[in-house]
């Protein structure tokens, strides 16, 4: 399927590992160009290089750690000023948070930041400006799974679901949809270094939640945000997809 995105500019966060780094490769390939953002430079080299080679369009990389204080503004501010416009966004930063002690706001004030002020800052900035053309797309990573403990990710993520409702309401008339996606258990970094660091556990998570039977992969979630970012996708807003297998969405 041609998802017609040639000519579009995707800025993709997070894009150093994970899924955010699968859907920048899937966006790059079906014509787009991508802004790419994560902590460092360093971590975007080796993607940018990759995207090259596959014959992309050149894509733009910026510095951001959107879990620090007042950080989307100056991000914005930066890509706008080198790229004139975004079209499609594409809010893939974030990560679990355990709270050991959950009386520590200091820890919940971070994991909000990254798990939902800084996408939703983006979102209303941007979407007004998508609006004002006629078109644009945003799509939130979120999560599936609710687990048995403190997660400060979990209401972060919640949160941001029920921005993207209401933001999806608010400008669908004007050709921007707002959706989610929400993953369960991929093969990523996060997941098998820290949540499943071997595979006893990873086996034992399987047979108790899975009927899949398996992890994911981050390309498997890319392709769902890539097709959410397509013109095919226009019908689609205000949703969040599941993309987990079938996971039981109380997990433990």
């Amino acid at each position: 399927m041609d998802l017609k995105l040639e000519d579009r500019i995707c800025l993709v966060t997070g894009a150093s590992s994970g899924i955010g780094r699968a859907t920048a490769r899937i966006l790059a390939a079906e014509g787009a160009r991508v802004v790419l953002t994560a902590r460092t430079l360093d971590a975007l080299k080796q993607l940018t290089e990759e995207i090259e080679a596959l014959g992309g369009e050149d894509p733009v990389s910026v510095a951001a750690d959107l879990a620090g204080e007042d950080s989307a503004d100056p991000l914005l501010e930066e890509v706008l000023s080198r790229v004139g416009r975004i079209d499609v966004l594409v809010n893939a930063a974030g990560g679990s948070r355990p709270m050991d002690r959950p009386d520590d706001e200091a820890a919940w004030s971070e994991a909000l930041r990254l798990n939902f002020h800084s996408p939703r800052r983006l979102g209303d900035r941007l979407a007004p400006m998508m609006a004002s053309r006629g078109w644009g797309r945003i799509v939130n990573v979120t999560g599936a799974i609710v687990g048995k403990s403190c997660n400060a990710a979990a209401p972060a993520k919640a949160a941001l679901e029920s921005w993207a409702k209401g933001a999806s309401a608010v400008h669908a008339r004007h050709g921007v949809t707002v959706n989610c996606v929400a993953p369960g258990r991929l093969n990523t970094r996060q997941i098998l270094e820290k949540l499943h660091p071997d595979e006893a556990s990873r086996r034992a998570y399987i047979e108790r939640n899975i009927p899949a039977g398996y992890f994911g992969e981050p390309e498997d979630a890319a392709a769902v945000i890539a097709f959410l970012s397509s013109e095919q996708a226009r019908y689609v807003t205000g949703v969040t997809i599941p993309v987990d297998g079938g996971t039981m969405r109380y997990a433990f």
